[in-house]
Formats: structure tokens, sequence, C-alpha cells
């Protein structure tokens, strides 16, 4: 391991583990060295105007007698090769429930789905994002059965607390209890779980923690992971009477995880999940060089969801204008859905209360669900849960809009994803305009499942069959814009933005001089006129200066 990576390291074990830092790295060392380091990667080639990332479950698409990773790889190969660079699939391990994120054994591939030489394939032509579910284990865990059983090994994996402890200044991000019972032969324990009764907080405060994980992490690289997506990662240091949440020791672990990825990987990216306020969210990029070299932009989804009920791009205008990542060895990873719902909280600050109450009551119209989360003042909605086409579009109008327009207002959204500097994920829902899936909501009683539906490939193959379905047709418009972004240098993630006064058209003027793209997207029903003519990248055709109902444009000098 090079000096200066070991300096770094002992520094931050230093302030985790102040008893027990140099003995913690001798340790790190022996993982490590049995891992071959890479070659350094230049910045400039992390990513590129080709980059997109995919979001999906290893299970999406189904196919009798085939591994469903295996279907969903030829599906990526026969759809997607040419499109998106990369695809994340969200966790393939062993799970007991949250669909996927209570994972059994972080190192196993779950039953059924296929295995690591599958996982492997699909990272062969794609850069491939997996999950480090670092905060926490399903209870059905060998670790935690050990606890369960007073097991010495596994005593101080997790965190208990006597009856009595004041954890009134921890941040909630559930409207459920803190602490969770297990009956122990040593008696009732009293046990951290921040997500769930089957998620049970990893304790790292224990060194040995820390270690599976960065072995778990070692694991991903070596079965091809390039993208490493932390997951809830801003809960993973406890410190009674704090808030529990973003604390100094979270970002040390980050940190310490970047540091072992520049040892013996730098060409893996770290990637941070952190569904809070804009500020909390970007403080891990640390300072450019140090943290995550990504972090999810969750403010986001909102604001577009904002944008298009208010038909008003100024918000959104005036928060992205004053966007800039800290160094050209960090960027945004842009999105606008996911496997959760559109969360509401990190809009705080950007958005009135009001208009934040305005979303939720949209959804619930558009025959959505809210999920709250406990604060001292009661509980208040953190996401929403309805797919994203449905959030745009009203589903139960007396008199429902033409498809076509609706199609239109959904592109639109997402080409503002596209437009914006930072590398887009893209769920894979929002390739097909997906309805949401009230029948899995029924059936499961979870809200988020509205947002989950999943595809067996005879019914896939008919949507897509179709010309004339919405999924067929959305399908076609997004991999045109994608392939129009890959096109042109001025998408590059880290190419100069500027975005201008805005209102019934979003203005985005990304690249630099002759290399420079005009993108115009109008956010309302009624035609607009823009002063900037060129030549559409889009359309391929010579831009007038108006843009038709939710149109698109990325203009170009001729």
């Amino acid at each position: 391991m090079p000096a200066d990576i070991a300096s770094r390291m002992l520094e931050h074990l230093e302030f985790l583990y102040p008893h027990q830092a140099r003995s913690v790295l001798e340790r790190l060392k022996t993982l490590l060295e049995a891992f071959p380091r890479a070659e350094a990667v230049s910045s400039l080639e992390r990513w590129s105007e080709k980059d997109a990332i995919l979001i999906t479950y290893g299970d999406q698409i189904r196919a009798e007698g085939e591994p469903p990773l295996r279907t969903l790889y030829g599906f990526l190969r026969h759809h997607l090769r040419g499109v998106f660079s990369g695809v994340h699939i969200l966790p393939f391990y062993p799970s007991t429930s949250d669909d996927g994120f209570s994972v059994v054994d972080f190192k196993a591939v779950e039953p059924g789905w296929g295995d690591w030489s599958d996982v492997e394939a699909i990272g062969k032509d794609f850069r491939l994002m997996v999950d480090l579910v670092c905060n926490h284990v399903s209870a059905s865990s060998p670790w935690f059965q050990g606890f369960l059983q007073d097991d010495p090994k596994y005593r101080d994996y997790f965190i208990s607390a006597p009856p009595g402890t004041d954890f009134s200044a921890v941040f909630r991000p559930r409207a459920l209890p803190l602490l969770t019972p297990f009956q122990t032969p040593s008696g009732e324990k009293l046990v951290w779980t921040t997500f769930s009764a089957d998620q049970i907080d990893l304790n790292y405060a224990n060194p040995q923690v820390l270690l599976e994980v960065v072995s778990a992490l070692l694991h991903y690289v070596r079965h091809g992971a390039q993208l490493i997506r932390l997951d809830a990662v801003g809960f993973i240091w406890k410190e009674v009477g704090t808030s529990c949440v973003h604390l100094e020791g979270a970002h040390r672990i980050v940190k310490l995880l970047r540091l072992v990825l520049d040892a013996v990987a730098p060409e893996v990216l770290l990637i941070t999940e952190t569904n809070v306020p804009h500020r909390d969210n970007i403080a891990y990029f640390g300072d450019g060089q140090d943290e995550a070299q990504m972090v999810y932009q969750f403010p986001l989804p909102p604001l577009v969801l904002h944008t298009f009920r208010t038909g008003d791009a100024g918000k959104l205008a005036q928060w992205a204008a004053a966007l800039e990542p800290p160094s050209p060895r960090t960027t945004f990873f842009n999105f606008l859905a996911s496997h959760d719902g559109l969360g509401v909280v990190p809009a705080s600050g950007i958005l009135e209360p009001v208009e934040i109450a305005a979303l939720m009551q949209m959804a619930l119209d558009h025959g959505g669900r809210v999920n709250y989360k406990d604060t001292p003042e009661g509980p208040v909605p953190y996401e929403l849960c309805l797919t994203l086409f449905d959030a745009l579009n009203h589903p139960y109008l007396e008199e429902p809009e033409p498809e076509s327009l609706q199609i239109a207002r959904f592109m639109a959204a997402n080409a503002i994803l596209l437009s914006l500097q930072g590398v887009p994920g893209v769920y894979i829902h929002s390739l097909f305009g997906s309805p949401s899936d009230h029948g899995a909501l029924e059936e499961s009683g979870i809200n988020r499942r509205l947002n989950r539906h999943k595809f067996t490939q005879a019914d896939l193959d008919q949507l897509l069959g179709d010309p004339g379905s919405r999924a067929s047709k959305i399908l076609a418009a997004y991999t045109h814009l994608l392939r129009v972004r890959a096109s042109h240098p001025a998408f590059h993630p880290n190419a100069p933005q500027q975005v201008l006064p805005s209102k019934e058209v979003l203005r985005i003027v990304r690249g630099s001089g002759e290399q420079s793209v005009g993108c115009y997207i109008n956010v309302t029903p009624r035609s607009q006129v823009v002063s900037r003519l060129g030549r559409d990248l889009i359309s391929g055709k010579w831009f007038t200066g108006i843009l038709k109902p939710y149109q698109v444009a990325w203009v170009v000098d001729e």
C-alpha cells in the first residue's frame, strides 16, 4: 500500500478507534494485500457524455426456465446496448424484506436469480453499479442470528441500549420505533433498527464491522463492479445525544472506503445515497478529492414535479443555477425516479411548505400514496409513492388528456434530467412510462410497490412489439434522446453549464463557444417563443424559435 494512503487511513482510524487505530490498519492492509493494485485512472477518463446509468432490479424481467439476471442481460443487449453505458442492479443478494435492502449475505446472489458469473457478464458489456448496503443487515443474517445466541464474535456487531436511554435527538427517517426488542439467552435486548424491525443497524464502533464491510466492497470489485452505491450511508455512525445522521464518523468511513479503492481499484467510483436536504447531501463530496465522486441529486425530482405542476421553471432554474461540483473529479448523479418513492424532504428550503403540500396532494389525486417519517412535531411526509408517469399525468381525469400530450410532458421532464450537468440515472420504468401497480400495492400493503412492477418476458415483448403502445413510443423517444446526448461533448458531466432565468421555458446552455448547446424545455401545455435560432439536435431540423406544448429543443449554431 502506498505510504501516503496508509498515512491518511491511519488519520481516519485514529478518529474512529483512537485506542486500536494501528492494529486496525494492519488488519486492513492484510485485506488489501490480497487484492492486486490496478493502474491509476485519469480523472478525465472517469465519465463522459456517453455515460448514462439504467437503474433496475435483478429480477425485473422473468422468463420461464431462465435465471432473471440472464433474462435481464438479454434485454439489455437487445434493447439498450450503445444507449446506456452502465446498469445499476439493485441488491441481488439474499434478502428477507424491503425488496433486497435487508441483506442476509453480502457475498451471495439470491438463489434462483443466477450466480456471480451472470453479474460479471453484465459487467463486461456495461459499467456495473452495485449497492453496498452498509447501514444494516437482515434479522435473519448469520451475524444477527449469532448475536441472538450471545455468540461472543457477534456480540458487538449490533447496537443494544438499556431501557430509558434518551434518543429524542435521533433523526428518524421512518414513522417506526427506533429500537426493537429481541430475546437472547442473556435476556431481552433493545436493538437499534433505523428502518425496520427486519433491518438491524450495524455497529461501526466495532472495527471488525468496518473490516467486514470493506471485505464485501472488495468482493463486488472482484466481480466487476465499477460504481458502488453507498446505501443509507449517512446513518452508519451513531453517538447517543446527537442526531446520529451525517456525523463526522460517517464521513470518515466514506473517506476510508475511498482510500481503499484508491489503493487497489482507483477506477471504481463511490456514489453516496443520502435522501436529505441539499447541503447535507453535497457534503459527501468532501473536499472534492477525498469522499464520493458522485452524489445523488435528490432535490431534482420534487423540483421537476413542482415545475410541471405549476408550469413555472423559476425555482428549478434558480436552484440549478447555483449548482457547482467542488472539483473536476466529482459530479452529480441526476435522477427523476428510482425504486423508492419521490422524496420531498430534499426540497426543504427550496420549495415552500405549501408547495410541498401541493405535491403531496397531487400524488394522492393521481392514485399515489404518501410515506411519513417521525419528527418531534409529529409525522411529516418524506416520499410520494407512484410512478413518475402517473406523478406527471393525472390518470383519473373525467376528460383524459391526449396520450401524445402526456408523453410529451413526460419526455420534457426527462429531458431536464438529460440536459443538466452530471451523469443521468434512469429508472427502468421511465423507459416505458409505466403506470402505478395498484395490484402490487393491494397484494403487499407496501406503498413503494406502486413503483416496482416486475415484468414477464412475454408481457414486455408484447408491449414493445406494438409500435403504437405507450411503452414502445416512450422507449423509442428516450433512446433517441440518449443517443443524441452521447453524440455531443457539451453534455459531458463536467462541461460548463449556465442556467438562465426561466419561467414557461427552462433555458440551459451547456458547453462553451462553438461547442455549446442551448437546451430549451417548454414546461407548459401552450406554445412558447424563445429568441434562439439554429439546428435542433433532437429533430435534426432548423429550429425557428417556436416550442410546441412540452417540446424540447437542443439547439446548436449551424
